[in-house]
C-alpha cells in the first residue's frame, strides 16, 4: 500500500471510528442561531418597554393633563360663579353677574364623562361625581334664589350668606379630593414613566453590549474555526510549493478542514508521482535528443554527400556519356548502311542508352534540387504560372490538338518556378497519356477552409485505382518506354513540390460503373478514355486577402 493509500485510508477510519465533530457550517449555524436568539430577546424587550413607555408617557403628558385642566376650569367656573353672586348681593348691580354668565355654568355642565373617558381607571371620577352634584346642590338651592332675592330688592341675611358659604364649601371640599386623587396618580405614573424610560435605555445599552460581545465571539471563533485552519494549511502548502516535497501536509480545525489535508496530502502524492514521471520523461527526451543530434549529423554528413555526388553526377558523370553518345551518334552518321543490320541496331541501342541515360541524370539531379536550392518565397499568381507552362507546352499542345480550360486561378505563397513545373508536368501526363480523341483538360480551383483545393482532370487514358500510390513514386513507369516516353519522375517531382509547399497530392478515384477499353489494345480515333483526374492542395495565403471566385471558364493559350 502506497503512502497515499495510506492517507486516505486512515482518513476514512477517522470518520467512521472517531466520535462524530461539527463542522464549520454546524458551528457557526449554531453560533448564529445563540446571537440571533439573544438579540430576538433582547428587541422583543425594547419593543414592549417602548410601547410600555408610549402608553405612561401618553397617560402623564395627555389624559391626566386633559382631567386636571378640565377639573381645574370647572373650579375656577364656580369660584368665578360664587364671586359674582357675592358681588351683586353687596351691589345689586347686574354687571356684577356678569361672571356668573361667562363661567359656562359648571353646574349645569358636568365633566366627570370626561374624565372617564381619558381615566378610566381612575378614582377621582367618583369625587368629582360628588363635587358635581355638591356645584347643582349650591346653584339650585342657594345660588338661584339669592338672585331672585336680590332681584326683589331685598338684603341677604348673615344666615343666607353662611348657608351659601356653607354649601360652597362642600364643593370646594369635595373638588380638593378630586384633586388630592388625580395629583398622587399622576405623579404616580410620572414616577412609573421614569422606570420605564430608564429600563429602555437600560435595554438599549445592554443590546449594544450584546451586540459588541457577539461580534467579538464570532470574530474569535471566525479565527479559530477558520482563519487559524486556512493560515495554517496555507503555509503547508507553501512549504510543499517552495520545493519540499517530502514535508507531509496535515490540517488542524474543523472536520472540513482535516479532510482538505487530507486532499492536499494526497496531492503532494500524486505530485512526487508526476514530478518522477516528469524528470525521466526528461531524462528520455535528453537522451532522444542526443540520439536525435546524432542522426543529424549522420543526416547532414549524408547530404553533404548527396550534394558531393550530385556534384560527381552533374559534371564528371555527364563528362564521359556525352563522348560516349557523341562517338555512337559519329558512328551511326558515319557508318551507317555500311555495316550490317545487326551493328547498325547496336549502334542505335547505344545512342538511345546514352541519351536516356543523361535524360534521367538530368531528372534526378533536378528532383534532389527541389527543397534545397530553393529561391525566396512570394507571393505567386498560379494564373501567371499556368500561362508559363502552357508557353513551354505550345508544340505539344498544337500537336496533338490539345483543348485546355482553366478557372481563375488564386494567388498563393512558394516558389513560382516549382509551382510552374507542377502545372507544367500534370498537363504534359495528360497530353502524354491520351486515348484516341483530342486531349481535354480542365484546370479548376475551389476555397476548402484554409486550403486551395486544384483539379487537373482530363480524358485520357486513366489510371487504375490499384496504381494510384505508385505513379508518385520517382522512376516508377506503368507502360514501357516504347509506348510512352519519358523517365518516370514527372508525378514524383510534383509530390515532392507540393508536399514542400504544405499541401498534399493524390489521384482521383474513377467513377463507378464500366470504364472506357481500347480494342485490341489500341484506342480508335475520337475515342475519349477513362480519364484521369488529379487532386492537389495549397495553403491559403495569410498575408493575402484572398476572395473565392465563382467558377469561370475560359481558354487559355
Amino acid at each position: 500500500m502506497t503512502q497515499t493509500q495510506t492517507v486516505t485510508g486512515n482518513t476514512r477510519w477517522d470518520r467512521v471510528r472517531q466520535p462524530r465533530v461539527w463542522g464549520v457550517h454546524g458551528r457557526i449555524a449554531a453560533a448564529l442561531v445563540v446571537v440571533v436568539a439573544l438579540l430576538t430577546g433582547v428587541v422583543t424587550a425594547a419593543v414592549v418597554t417602548l410601547l410600555e413607555t408610549r402608553q405612561v408617557q401618553r397617560e402623564v403628558v395627555r389624559d391626566y393633563y386633559t382631567g386636571l385642566r378640565s377639573s381645574q376650569n370647572y373650579f375656577i367656573g364656580m369660584l368665578d360663579s360664587e364671586t359674582a353672586i357675592r358681588g351683586y348681593a353687596l351691589t345689586h348691580d347686574k354687571a356684577s353677574l356678569k361672571p356668573l354668565n361667562e363661567s359656562g355654568q359648571p353646574w349645569a355642565h358636568p365633566v366627570s364623562g370626561d374624565l372617564s373617558k381619558v381615566l378610566p381607571d381612575t378614582r377621582a371620577v367618583p369625587k368629582m361625581q360628588e363635587a358635581e352634584e355638591a356645584a347643582r346642590i349650591w346653584y339650585e338651592d342657594w345660588a338661584a334664589p339669592m338672585i331672585q332675592l336680590i332681584d326683589s330688592g331685598a338684603n341677604l341675611t348673615p344666615a343666607d350668606v353662611n348657608e351659601g358659604r356653607r354649601l360652597f364649601d362642600n364643593f370646594r371640599s369635595a373638588y380638593t379630593e378630586t384633586i388630592n386623587t388625580l395629583r398622587p396618580e399622576r405623579e404616580k405614573a410620572a414616577v412609573h414613566l421614569a422606570d420605564v424610560t430608564n429600563l429602555g435605555f437600560a435595554i438599549g445599552v445592554l443590546s449594544a453590549i450584546i451586540c459588541l460581545i457577539a461580534g467579538l465571539v464570532l470574530w474569535i471563533l471566525m479565527r479559530r474555526w477558520v482563519s487559524r485552519p486556512v493560515a495554517f494549511l496555507a503555509g503547508e502548502a507553501r512549504i510543499v510549493a517552495d520545493g519540499e516535497l517530502g514535508h507531509q501536509v496535515i490540517g488542524i480545525g474543523p472536520p472540513e478542514f482535516v479532510q482538505l489535508g487530507a486532499d492536499v496530502e494526497m496531492m503532494r502524492h500524486r505530485l512526487i508521482t508526476e514530478v518522477e514521471q516528469a524528470e525521466q520523461a526528461r531524462r528520455e527526451t535528453l537522451q532522444a535528443r542526443a540520439i536525435l543530434e546524432d542522426q543529424t549529423q549522420e543526416l547532414q554528413r549524408s547530404n553533404r554527400e548527396l550534394e558531393q555526388f550530385a556534384y560527381v553526377a552533374s559534371h564528371d558523370l555527364q563528362e564521359p556519356l556525352r563522348k560516349v553518345a557523341s562517338f555512337c551518334q559519329m558512328l551511326q552518321r558515319r557508318y551507317g548502311g555500311q555495316l550490317d543490320d545487326r551493328a547498325d541496331q547496336y549502334i542505335h541501342f547505344a545512342v538511345d542508352g546514352a541519351k536516356r541515360m543523361q535524360q534521367l541524370i538530368n531528372d534526378l539531379l533536378e528532383f534532389s534540387r527541389v527543397g534545397r536550392l530553393s529561391a525566396p518565397s512570394a507571393d505567386v499568381d498560379l494564373s501567371e504560372c499556368l500561362e508559363n507552362a502552357l508557353l513551354n507546352l505550345e508544340t505539344a499542345k498544337e500537336e496533338s490538338a490539345a483543348e485546355i480550360t482553366a478557372d481563375d486561378l488564386p494567388v498563393v505563397h512558394g516558389e513560382a518556378p516549382l509551382l510552374t513545373q507542377v502545372m507544367q508536368n500534370l498537363i504534359g501526363n495528360a497530353i502524354k497519356f491520351r486515348a484516341g480523341a483530342a486531349p481535354r483538360i480542365r484546370i479548376a480551383a475551389r476555397r476548402d477552409g484554409e486550403f486551395w483545393e486544384f483539379t487537373c482532370s482530363d480524358n485520357g487514358i486513366g489510371i487504375e485505382q490499384e496504381y494510384a500510390d505508385r505513379v508518385f513514386l520517382i522512376f516508377q513507369r506503368l507502360h514501357a518506354k516504347e509506348a510512352y516516353g519519358g523517365t518516370g519522375i514527372g508525378l514524383a517531382m510534383c509530390k515532392k513540390i507540393i508536399e514542400y509547399h504544405g499541401g498534399k497530392i493524390w489521384v482521383e478515384p474513377p467513377p463507378a460503373g464500366p470504364l472506357a477499353q481500347p480494342r485490341d489494345g489500341v484506342w480508335q480515333p475520337g475515342q475519349d478514355g477513362p480519364g484521369t483526374t488529379i487532386r492537389w492542395t495549397l495553403p491559403v495565403s495569410s498575408d493575402l486577402k484572398v476572395l473565392e471566385l465563382e467558377p469561370t471558364v475560359k481558354v487559355t493559350r
